[in-house]
């Protein structure tokens, strides 16, 4: 019960760093992907003149249903490398449960992610209208990228305690996957690279995103079970792996 309340409070505190206070408060969660949204379109679709993949009526929400787990994956893992260190204070003068701190980064994030999911869900319905009774396994898909983002961020956060360039190395990295994701193109266009598909978490998520949100369509058990499968190796892993790392950070911090 206590490790609830501390993880209530540490999830509390860094959604109110982040928006109260501003203009515009938690509105920031939505404008930050909009823009996103809307100069990815902007690019592929005005300048580059990119058609919708066949079966799509509209790219803005093609994109924009991809882009939802992606960013909430990506924006976690990026937050939570640094996110030991900006806690130090804790780690050092209490008897504190570290591995926490990216789990509090996460449920943070899903706060904006769970914003932005409302406002998709709300465009899809007006421009097709239809409100697909699928919506209830997205949970489920979400738990999927939870997992696994979640035993990502505490490999990168207690690796950064110790070489402080964890975060740059992994801001390269995650430019490379997002590419290596089907968010602006159609899957399609990976034949000659499947296998960075196949290897990718993160498309088996997208691709059943796309399904529920677009299609009103049952998306793939086949493709959550290894969404799943994926989450739940990351969790394990990471978790030994910060439970060994973390003997280590008073030292360090």
């Amino acid at each position: 019960m206590e490790r609830r309340s501390l993880l209530f409070q540490l999830v509390r505190r860094d959604f109110e760093q982040r928006f109260v206070g501003s203009a515009v408060g938690w509105i920031w969660a939505l404008i930050n992907p909009l823009v996103l949204l809307l100069s990815w379109v902007f690019v592929f679709q005005f300048l580059l003149q990119a058609k919708p993949p066949a079966g799509e009526k509209h790219f803005s929400l093609f994109v924009f249903a991809g882009m939802l787990p992606w960013l909430l994956f990506s924006e976690t893992v990026q937050r939570a490398a640094p996110s030991i260190l900006e806690q130090a204070n804790l780690i050092t003068k209490t008897v504190f449960p570290s591995e926490i701190i990216p789990v509090s980064v996460f449920l943070s994030t899903l706060i904006g992610h769970f914003l932005a999911l409302l406002l998709m869900i709300a465009a899809a319905g007006a421009w097709d209208h239809q409100i697909s009774l699928f919506l209830l396994l997205l949970p489920l898909y979400t738990l999927a990228v939870g997992l696994f983002s979640v035993g990502v961020a505490w490999i990168v956060a207690s690796l950064h305690v110790f070489l402080r360039d964890t975060a740059q190395v992994l801001s390269v990295i995650l430019t490379f996957w997002f590419w290596a994701t089907p968010i602006l193109v159609d899957e399609t266009r990976f034949r000659r690279v499947q296998f960075l598909l196949y290897a990718n978490p993160l498309y088996y998520v997208v691709r059943s995103y796309r399904a529920i949100l677009l299609h009103s369509a049952m998306p793939s058990l086949a493709d959550l079970a290894v969404a799943l499968a994926f989450g739940a190796a990351s969790f394990c892993i990471g978790g030994l792996f910060f439970r060994y790392m973390k003997r280590g950070f008073a030292d360090v911090l």
